[in-house]
């Protein structure tokens, strides 16, 4: 009978080393296990706010460089040579003061700058070139076209029609006549000058035509 017993308990013991004691059949946990802990998520970062201003993220003042010489250059050339020398902000004008457009930069040369050479000047600052076509002579000063009309009349002899009629309201009824008394048409306005007008320097403008008589700027003035 001993025998008996002593052999179930080696049976017991080697069939407990093959599927562990207490084994689970029914494959629920096991009452004494210990839980595992499951991963807790990684809390998302917020970014940081009201952080301070590194010297990096401060806007810092333009570089300043000393202007260039550009009188006497073809206006094409003065615009390349001061974009070469860190100026970006560039524009021109008519220095005879007929308000004509610099179309092709290469057909005009410049007689004046805004800022005189050696000036030492922020590159960020706009240049103003006066210039004129190549076959023309610098005027001894800039001649800027008129201001516009602040209710008077304002003096337009010897200025160009196109200058004139951009001061006047561009409500105003304008009439431009021949002065040479060919009756020619007068197509390209920046051509043409002012000999007389009406109503004369000063008068109130009041919403009245304006008569202006010209000639072309190679001719003289009847």
């Amino acid at each position: 009978m001993r025998f008996h017993i002593i052999s179930a308990a080696v049976l017991c013991a080697a069939a407990g080393a093959l599927v562990g004691c207490d084994p689970d059949t029914t494959g629920h946990a096991r009452a004494d296990s210990t839980p595992t802990a499951s991963a807790t998520p990684a809390t998302p970062t917020t970014p940081a706010t009201g952080a301070k201003e590194t010297p990096d993220d401060k806007p810092t003042e333009a570089e300043r460089k000393a202007v260039p010489d550009f009188v006497g250059m073809g206006l094409q050339s003065a615009q390349d040579a001061a974009q070469a020398a860190g100026f970006y902000a560039l524009t021109s004008h008519d220095a005879l003061g007929r308000d004509r457009l610099q179309v092709f930069d290469r057909n005009w040369k410049v007689c004046g700058q805004n800022y005189e050479a050696g000036k030492t000047i922020p590159t960020s600052t706009r240049l103003d070139f006066a210039a004129v076509k190549l076959a023309e002579s610098c005027p001894a000063k800039d001649q800027k076209a008129p201001e516009a009309a602040q209710g008077t009349m304002p003096d337009f002899g010897g200025k160009s029609v196109k200058a004139a009629r951009a001061a006047l309201d561009p409500s105003t009824s304008l009439i431009v006549n021949d002065a040479s008394g060919s009756d020619r048409w007068i197509l390209v306005e920046s051509n043409w000058k002012v000999c007389t007008q009406s109503p004369s320097t000063g008068t109130a403008l009041e919403g009245q035509p304006v008569t202006l008589n010209a000639v072309k700027f190679d001719e003289t003035c009847p």
